[in-house]
């Protein structure tokens, strides 16, 4: 018999299983995701219903752990709005999930904000085949983080943010690291609840959302935390920015299918008050652009002048020109 199936022999002969040892490795040294979670020994036996409830009660402790630390995530948004602002770059690095999490914002900011694709950027541990299956050790060599943050060229005028449940990935330190080096400012986006020491960020957004249900397994309470606070710093940097009127998407990138020709035409009848025929001919006239047409609308200026007018006040202002 295999010794990890030896059990003892019982007083009728019978074998009972034998008490699992005490691990030499102390929990108190691993970061708090990758502990054990004191609801979580009984996962396999339960339900599908039950398993979803308590799930689902780890969510929410989750979405109330990030609403602890807004006052750190709105600093990190400003910083964003900064960096874009003066013509720099939002860049997120990570490694797993963390760093897939990161591209997928990234790649949702064109079409939402009608950003250019170098504005907001992610670099992934392993590349971009990571994004599809994992590349096992890209997340252990710091030196490629650095020589990633070195390939982008990034400078002065850009906010680099590592994310990292654990707050100790090596690819992330190295990036942030270098970054620093570089005079970009830097944020750390963990779910540690004790962050290192000192900070390897200007900026640290720690959200301590405890050990999960799956021990390790951050695709779940940290990765939906990771996810509410990456939503909240580039929307609210691009709220900032002037990309978003009246809770409408103002600055959408290109039309290319029916659902965002008709959303386009709907904001700018909506906000203008004009018919479908007039808010089409605005469109065409401002080649797609909703902010353009817009400023078009309340100024009764053509579009190069309407455009102008727009960088310079913005639409809350030219909307009382009306």
């Amino acid at each position: 018999m295999h010794p990890l199936h030896q059990g003892r022999q019982g007083d009728e002969g019978r074998l009972t299983p034998s008490r699992p040892r005490r691990c030499r490795i102390s929990a108190t040294r691993l970061p708090s995701t990758e502990r054990p979670h004191p609801r979580s020994g009984d996962l396999d036996a339960l339900s599908a219903r039950e398993l979803l409830r308590r799930l689902h009660s780890e969510d929410l402790q989750a979405v109330r752990a990030v609403g602890k630390v807004l006052d750190v995530v709105a600093r990190a948004a400003e910083l964003a709005a900064e960096a874009l602002g003066r013509g720099g770059r939002l860049i997120w690095v990570g490694a797993g999930t963390s760093g897939r999490l990161g591209a997928l914002d990234a790649a949702e900011c064109p079409p939402t904000f009608g950003t250019r694709p170098s504005q907001v950027v992610a670099v992934v541990a392993g590349g971009a085949r990571a994004l599809r299956s994992a590349v096992e050790g890209a997340e252990d060599d710091p030196r490629d983080g650095a020589a990633r943050i070195r390939r982008l060229r990034v400078g002065g005028r850009d906010l680099v943010c590592g994310i990292t449940a654990s707050a100790r990935t090596p690819f992330v330190l190295g990036a942030l690291l270098e970054a620093r080096r570089r005079g970009a400012r830097t944020a750390l986006l963990c779910c540690a609840d004790r962050p290192p020491r000192p900070p390897p960020a200007d900026l640290v957004i720690a959200v301590p959302t405890g050990p999960e249900l799956i021990a390790g397994s951050t695709r779940l309470k940290a990765g939906t935390a990771t996810k509410l606070v990456l939503n909240a710093v580039s929307t609210a940097a691009m709220v900032r920015l002037g990309k978003v009127y009246r809770g409408r998407m103002t600055s959408l990138g290109v039309l290319g299918n029916h659902k965002l020709r008709r959303r386009a035409l709907r904001t700018v009848a909506e906000l203008t008050g004009a018919s479908e025929a007039r808010s089409r001919r605005l469109l065409e006239a401002a080649r797609g652009r909703v902010d353009v047409a817009l400023a078009m609308a309340f100024t009764g200026r053509p579009a190069r002048e309407a455009a102008g007018l727009l960088r310079g006040r913005g639409l809350r202002v030219l909307e009382r020109l009306r």
